[in-house]
């Protein structure tokens, strides 16, 4: 028998998860596919590769790219299934035993703190902003705080009932907290960067 009592489906965490992990493999797959390409082709070029500030050659060729002795998408293709899966299983009626979500955490947690080095990575030495890496920045902030904070509403984390009455509350704000993460991301890179202004400049080289 599972080591908590049924609880209802949580069918919005799961919805969201479905769609973060869809976004997040279709980012990793891009990516995969480019470095098998860039691999196969050394004068390939990216179609990620929008100008000077905007594009992937420079991630994947570096060895910020491939912290773990591969190509770091290879992760995502791994990863980012698994939560799709879980989700699917929730929408089924699953039902996880504590240590589950708990592992299912720490897995999340892992994940940011990871965007969070590539992040700092990419606006301080790279000085480069590559497409899909940040698609999967993107999915991966709402998707800690999705899990995280279902997690200590749900006493699946243990803790006080003050905190599981705060966590129940700030999921409300979840998209919120998000761009806030995001403005956050945005300003650094703008302060250290000068971002916006060449992004513009290269989408108009792109589309001009």
């Amino acid at each position: 028998m599972p080591d908590t009592p049924p609880r209802s489906r949580p069918v919005a965490v799961a919805v969201f998860l479905v769609i973060a992990g869809a976004l997040g493999l279709l980012a990793a797959f891009e990516l995969s596919v480019e470095k098998v390409l860039v691999l196969a082709d050394p004068e390939h070029v990216p179609n990620c590769n929008v100008g000077v500030l905007v594009g992937c050659s420079t991630n994947l060729a570096s060895w910020q790219g491939s912290v773990f002795g591969f190509p770091n998408p290879f992760i995502g293709m791994m990863a980012w299934p698994v939560v799709v899966t879980i989700a699917v299983a929730i929408l089924a009626g699953a039902q996880f035993a504590r240590w589950f979500w708990i592992g299912f955490n720490v897995g999340v947690a892992g994940a940011l703190v990871f965007v969070g080095w590539l992040i700092s990575q990419s606006i301080y030495v790279l000085d480069v902003l590559c497409p899909w890496c940040m698609l999967t920045w993107a999915v991966t902030i709402p998707t800690f705080w999705v899990v995280t904070l279902h997690n200590l509403r749900e006493g699946h984390i243990p803790a006080s009932a003050r905190v599981r009455r705060l966590a129940a509350e700030w999921f409300k704000w979840i998209p919120l907290i998000t761009v806030v993460c995001y403005a956050i991301v945005i300003v650094l890179a703008q302060v250290q960067m000068n971002a916006i202004p060449r992004v513009m400049i290269d989408l108009q080289n792109l589309f001009g």
